[in-house]
């Protein structure tokens, strides 16, 4: 690998494309330099996955995928601290969340290995007398897995540990602001000794150039995609031209349902913990709260002055627990949200930049929270992507179910009750794929991650995730009987 962290392509480092720097959120300084691929680099990465797909044994052999899937986690493993902190550098998260995060990785690798094994889909009927059918999953082609910069390798291996065990081949198109974290999980990529060329290739780029000739290629057959809403809808559109199967976790505005007999000893930090891990910047962020009218005051309350003092700091900083956001653009971009609100909403705290002391040539932004009725404002209806959450007061159920359902989002909501069988009643009721009860952020390898309504298309992670980029193919056969020669 050269000096400026390069693109995975074929089974080789790719030294093409225009180098750039890294740049802390956290300072504003470089940190090193990357290679941000061109046309090039993206034709080489589809034709060298097209190419292994169609030449080598990988589509048809589970247990050379198993094995792969198997050392690329034992590879991951090895390098997990180095990782982890390389993408809080970058990334601006806290070093324990990405430390969770990478380990996390580590477990749905292996989770895909275990897939590719234990696959199942298909079966046999003999559907009429001397009438036989059997069916089989194939792998479905070439996927392109194009994934955002909040949790770059999780929300990779999300998609492409599925799509290997499938027998799929893959690109990988990963952000630049993420580069040289992409550039180490390649590394571990490249240690697979068992992984033919071709078969994973990762690209990081600033445009949409790689991803653009992905959703268009007639040699791509999938797109697998995590991001913004308004970007998913324009993959749709633009993949349609080629029917490309896709697979879309899109945006979130998840709300955090507060009945009268919550326990707030409980609920409070986990409220708190919902809008700041990730900085705000995740689909699941807890950017709306939902007080019963009993509970409200006391929530209120316990909400503004924890705000008022949750310690900012980079991302390595073990006191800290709110970095900063991915760059100085996004501080400017939530400063507008918020002081768009203050034209129709109470500010109960005030965050904003830090524009003073040794954080202020970082990206930093303070918590804010907004109190809120109008269900139709922008503050409600938009994912701010930051740490920003409004405060919402509801009557009864019905009232918490229509609040909590009335944006286009459905990704996930939390509802905090003593009472077991509200919060599956409520939870039963609200549109989103994701319910947690008495808890936030919760999930597993074993279990589907999915978005209702505007949120996403598919499912991704649990046994279903393999099914995404597979095809059936149905075999049918008579026997040869006096009445039917």
């Amino acid at each position: 690998m050269t000096e400026a962290a390069g693109n995975w392509i074929n089974g080789n480092w790719n030294n093409g494309g225009t180098i750039r720097q890294a740049i802390s959120p956290s300072t504003g300084q470089p940190l090193g330099n990357y290679l941000d691929i061109g046309t090039d680099e993206a034709r080489q990465a589809i034709e060298a996955a097209r190419t292994a797909f169609d030449t080598t044994s990988w589509s048809r052999d589970r247990s050379l995928r198993s094995r792969a899937l198997f050392e690329l986690a034992d590879e991951v493993a090895k390098r997990v601290d180095e990782i982890a902190i390389q993408l809080a550098r970058e990334g601006g998260k806290l070093l324990a969340q990405t430390q969770w995060e990478l380990a996390l990785t580590v477990e749905w690798l292996r989770y895909g290995a275990a897939t590719a094994l234990l696959q199942t889909g298909g079966r046999a009927l003999e559907a009429a007398p001397g009438m036989h059918f059997h069916s089989d999953p194939e792998p479905l082609g070439v996927v392109g897995v194009i994934s955002p910069w909040n949790s770059p390798i999780i929300l990779s291996v999300r998609a492409v540990a599925p799509a290997l065990a499938a027998g799929c081949t893959v690109v990988l198109k990963l952000p630049h602001q993420t580069a040289l974290t992409n550039a180490l999980f390649s590394r571990a990529i490249a240690a697979v000794k068992s992984l033919p060329p071709g078969v994973l290739n990762v690209i990081t780029e600033t445009g949409s150039t790689g991803a653009s000739m992905l959703v268009d290629s007639p040699l791509v057959n999938m797109i697998s995609y995590t991001g913004s809403t308004k970007v998913g809808r324009l993959i749709a559109a633009n993949g349609a031209r080629t029917l490309k199967r896709l697979n879309l976790e899109l945006g979130g505005k998840a709300p955090l349902i507060v009945f009268d007999d919550a326990n707030l000893d409980v609920v409070v930090p986990q409220i708190v913990m919902a809008l700041v891990a990730m900085n705000g910047q995740f689909c699941c962020t807890g950017s709306r709260v939902l007080a019963q009218r009993g509970i409200a005051d006391r929530l209120r309350a316990a909400l503004i002055e924890a705000y008022q003092n949750v310690r900012l700091g980079e991302s390595e900083d073990p006191q800290a627990q709110l970095g900063p956001l991915i760059d100085k653009a996004s501080v400017q971009r939530v400063d507008a949200v918020v002081a768009a609100a203050g034209s129709y909403a109470n500010i109960l705290v005030r965050g904003g930049p830090v524009n003073e002391g040794p954080l202020a040539s970082g990206a930093f932004y303070r918590p804010t929270l907004i109190e809120v009725q109008d269900l139709s404002t922008d503050v409600i209806q938009s994912e701010v992507f930051g740490p920003v959450q409004t405060f919402e007061i509801f009557d009864d159920e019905a009232d918490a179910i229509m609040r909590a359902n009335a944006t286009e989002f459905g990704l996930a909501a939390s509802v905090f009750s003593d009472d077991t069988a509200r919060g599956r009643r409520v939870g039963k009721s609200v549109q989103a794929g994701h319910i947690w009860l008495n808890c936030w952020g919760v999930m597993s390898e074993h279990f589907e991650q999915s978005g209702f309504k505007q949120s996403g298309i598919g499912v991704l992670c649990g046994p279903r995730a393999i099914e995404q980029f597979q095809e059936i193919k149905v075999y049918a056969s008579v026997e040869a009987t006096p009445a039917s020669l």
